[in-house]
């Protein structure tokens, strides 16, 4: 484990730990998916208490922890604000991706650490970031490339999301990790094999660096650098004992 692994390891095992002494509920940042995977390795009697994890809606990537004290159910809330980054004049406005609304919150000065998703949508963008920032967020952030924008508060209780989704359907030789991959990005297993080695596949969150892993109905498979997709189910069997089975890729 790197130094950066270990010290965030310790970190949250800290937080764990304040969570008990003090009987409150104690938040991490926002953590990305490998952060998160060091989380669910954590061996369970170093932490305090138990977690939970959320990031501002169903379908996340990134998110905060929540380290509860004890058993008993609490009334808490993360200190997550939902941000609408939004033009000006539509008129005048240019196509922005992810990496532009990215790149203009990371040069005000704010750490990545503290911002969630950003679900990027035709003419807005949906921003996830640590409560603290909603303020500043709001003032200063005027302006994406060329051009001026606007950024205002959404209710969390209103707030809904559903992600696009792509159905694939297709055969694939068994339901190991490596062949769903191929399926999902259209790509030889061979040339997969170095994201799966690398580090940068995660099954339902969790680490995965197994070819042969078996995916089961439901999982949810991300892979840094390419994207994520959902194993829905298997449809039939054929006689040479291929699998014909649908697949979801989030888009």
């Amino acid at each position: 484990m790197q130094k950066e692994e270990l010290m965030l390891q310790k970190r949250l095992i800290e937080l764990s730990r304040l969570s008990y002494q003090r009987g409150i509920v104690t938040f991490s940042d926002f953590l990305n998916l490998n952060e998160l995977n060091i989380l669910h390795t954590i061996p369970k009697a170093e932490l305090s208490t138990g977690y939970v994890t959320f990031g501002g809606y169903e379908y996340s990537e990134r998110q905060m922890v929540a380290f509860l004290p004890d058993a008993l159910c609490y009334n808490y809330e993360y200190p997550i604000s939902i941000l609408k980054i939004s033009p000006l004049q539509k008129k005048f406005s240019e196509p922005l991706s992810h990496r532009d609304y990215l790149g203009a919150i990371l040069n005000s000065g704010i750490e990545r650490c503290k911002l969630g998703d950003i679900l990027v949508e035709e003419n807005y963008a949906i921003l996830f970031a640590h409560k603290s920032l909603e303020p500043f967020l709001m003032e200063e952030l005027v302006r994406i490339k060329h051009t001026s924008v606007m950024t205002t508060s959404e209710d969390i209780e209103e707030f809904h999301y559903m992600p696009k989704l792509k159905e694939i359907n297709g055969t694939v030789s068994s339901l190991r990790l490596d062949s769903l991959l191929a399926l999902a990005f259209s790509s030889s297993r061979s040339k997969l094999v170095a994201f799966i080695e690398g580090g940068k596949v995660f099954v339902n969150g969790k680490l995965i660096t197994s070819n042969g892993y078996q995916i089961k109905e439901n999982d949810i498979i991300s892979v840094r650098g390419l994207g994520r997709f959902r194993y829905r189910e298997t449809l039939s069997q054929t006689k040479k004992g291929r699998y014909y089975v649908t697949i979801e890729l989030y888009i």
